[in-house]
């Protein structure tokens, strides 16, 4: 066996070596694309559905095997549909040479600064009863919203946030979608929750924010346009009539490296209730 492997290895060159490293480069670029839309969970679908291909096989379930077998044929044609936004961003990214670019984290005095942002804009936003819908990205991607609205790819200010929403401007409807520090577009869609138990008072905005939590990760901050209250949106809950502090305080341990849980929004929102 130590044989065998020292003429593996003694059958290495420096350009195989490249070619491993480049290979493993590419692709970990397409899981970082793949990462940032929800095409990551069709992905792991269709490698289970492989894996029960292999199975059954190998138990000789000869009706199962070819019954996935079809299946698999069958999602294979359909793939170039059903990636089509993923590969119409990879070759984008390819074409403006952002393929190898590093992805922007933030540190604890950029958090600082996002935080005091967002909260001073949210609440001149609130006093004036200007409605607004801020997406916060964080670990499942949402570049697929992100496409239904106008590119911005700004640094985040409160005068930046506030003129987006003013109303009667290019960018006031839809959603405003927030990466790190920076706004990556706005007037974006967002789909809307189906959940009938909902208060009658809850617009569009407050439903648009419940219906994103309920498919990702991602928190929203909505501020209404008829009363002016300031609500965060988190894995379909919402939490109302929040303060400056209050807003800060449960933002920020979403960018930290503890992310918090949605027991620990309900426990947050029920000691604040309380």
């Amino acid at each position: 066996m130590l044989l065998q492997m020292q003429g593996i290895f003694s059958t290495i060159q420096l350009r195989d070596l490249f070619d491993i490293v480049l290979v493993a480069v590419v692709l970990y670029r397409i899981y970082i694309m793949i990462k940032d839309s929800r095409a990551l969970a069709l992905l792991k679908g269709l490698i289970v559905l492989l894996m029960a291909t292999l199975v059954s096989k190998w138990l000789d379930l000869n009706v199962i095997n070819w019954l996935l077998q079809k299946t698999l044929t069958v999602v294979a044609v359909a793939l170039p549909v059903v990636f089509q936004p993923e590969l119409r961003r990879a070759l984008e990214h390819l074409g403006r040479g952002k393929v190898f670019r590093k992805n922007a984290f933030l540190n604890e005095e950029e958090t600082e600064d996002l935080l005091e942002e967002l909260a001073k804009a949210v609440v001149v936003l609130a006093k004036n009863k200007i409605g607004a819908l801020l997406v916060l990205e964080r670990e499942t991607g949402l570049s697929d919203y992100i496409e239904t609205g106008i590119q911005v790819d700004g640094l985040v200010s409160n005068e930046f946030l506030i003129n987006i929403f003013i109303p009667n401007t290019p960018l006031h409807d839809g959603a405003a979608i927030l990466r790190g520090n920076r706004v990556m577009a706005a007037g974006c869609l967002l789909p809307l929750t189906e959940d009938r138990s909902l208060n009658k008072e809850l617009g569009t905005r407050h439903r648009a924010a419940i219906g994103l939590t309920e498919q990702s990760d991602a928190v929203v901050v909505v501020v209404s346009e008829e009363t002016g209250t300031i609500s965060v949106a988190r894995g379909g809950q919402l939490q109302r009539h929040l303060d400056m502090e209050n807003l800060k305080n449960l933002l920020r341990p979403l960018f930290t490296t503890k992310h918090t849980t949605l027991s620990d929004f309900l426990n947050w929102r029920q000691s604040n209730n309380g």
